[in-house]
């Protein structure tokens, strides 16, 4: 099999597929309240031409692929473009990144279309909070959830996005309610992506600072988990917990970084912290040949840059998470 490896050495191994920039919530950190551009319906890639660009990572040693938007259960039909892609020769690690608010009429059909493990978002444990963070209703995710569950999904890894000020006091809460629920729990730590109103910057927490008051209740050893992701993982002592950190400010994990990202009108993101893209859909549209895309691709992670500089610049990107794709 062929190996797509960057100007660094580093093999990539893994796409992070945004088939939406529409969210059915409106969390102030990723999409600022009233925010309508989105990107044309005619501009989204279609499931066959999503279908072509993966199967040509696949060709190239790609081998995880996770879906996620904007909401990725927004985008109608979800199931049948999974089991497409969970059919493509070299994909043997399919999931998806969710808010859950729909997860509950889709859970069934999400597992049995070969999608393997989830990501769910949820930055707090609190219904009047998860209001005013998101705009939404928090028991929709927890019926999400417990759907995922009852379909067999495991592991279920809850995302928290922990911001000073706003739900860092939710932390042990949040720790209560996995152990509860047998969740995998994830920490990340803002990102400076562009003013998306409140300001994101303003609420970054070193998650080094999380970890200490963790270990304040429960014993702390090291876990591991499977995926491709940059968590760092420690388990509860005394329970099945595993809790993720996610460190891309304090402890960047650049070095190892094995993903790029598809947005859903077919631009390469090759650094989340840089502004380097590479167009798939003009070549798709004008009749590109499958070998002709797999070279189109490997210039495309020619491009891939060392390193973010989220710490030196971090005004630099000015798009936000929708857009891009988590």
């Amino acid at each position: 099999m062929q190996q797509l490896t960057d100007p660094f050495g580093r093999s990539i191994e893994y796409v992070r597929l945004s088939v939406t920039d529409r969210c059915d919530l409106r969390c102030f950190y990723c999409m600022p309240k009233g925010f309508n551009d989105f990107e044309a319906p005619e501009h989204w890639l279609s499931f066959d031409e999503i279908e072509r660009v993966i199967a040509a990572f696949a060709r190239l040693g790609t081998r995880r692929v996770r879906i996620t938007g904007g909401e990725p259960l927004v985008r109608k039909d979800l199931p049948s473009l999974a089991a497409r892609l969970y059919a493509l020769p070299g994909i043997d690690d399919l999931s998806l990144s969710t808010n859950a608010v729909q997860l509950a009429r889709h859970a069934r059909a999400l597992k049995a279309a070969g999608v393997q493990r989830l990501n769910v978002s949820l930055d707090t444990p609190d219904p009047r909070r998860f209001r005013d963070i998101t705009g939404g209703k928090l028991e929709k995710v927890i019926d999400g959830l417990m759907a995922a569950k009852a379909a067999g999904f495991s592991p279920i890894k809850i995302n928290m996005v922990v911001m000073k000020g706003v739900n860092d006091d939710d932390v042990e809460a949040m720790v209560e309610f996995c152990i509860t629920h047998g969740f995998t729990l994830r920490f990340i730590e803002t990102m400076p992506m562009g003013d998306t109103g409140r300001g994101a910057n303003a609420h970054y927490l070193p998650l080094d600072i999380v970890r200490k008051r963790i270990e304040q209740r429960h014993d702390l050893v090291p876990g591991v988990m499977p995926g491709g992701g940059p968590a760092r993982y420690m388990r509860v002592v005394g329970s099945d917990l595993r809790i993720g950190f996610i460190t891309p400010m304090s402890q960047h994990f650049c070095a190892t970084c094995n993903r790029v990202r598809l947005s859903v009108d077919g631009t390469l993101y090759l650094c989340l912290g840089q502004d380097h893209t590479f167009e798939l859909r003009p070549l798709l549209r004008d009749g590109i040949t499958d070998a002709a895309l797999d070279e189109a691709i490997r210039q495309a992670i020619a491009l891939k840059p060392e390193r973010h500089e989220f710490n030196d610049k971090p005004g630099q990107v000015v798009r936000f998470m929708s857009m891009t794709g988590g």
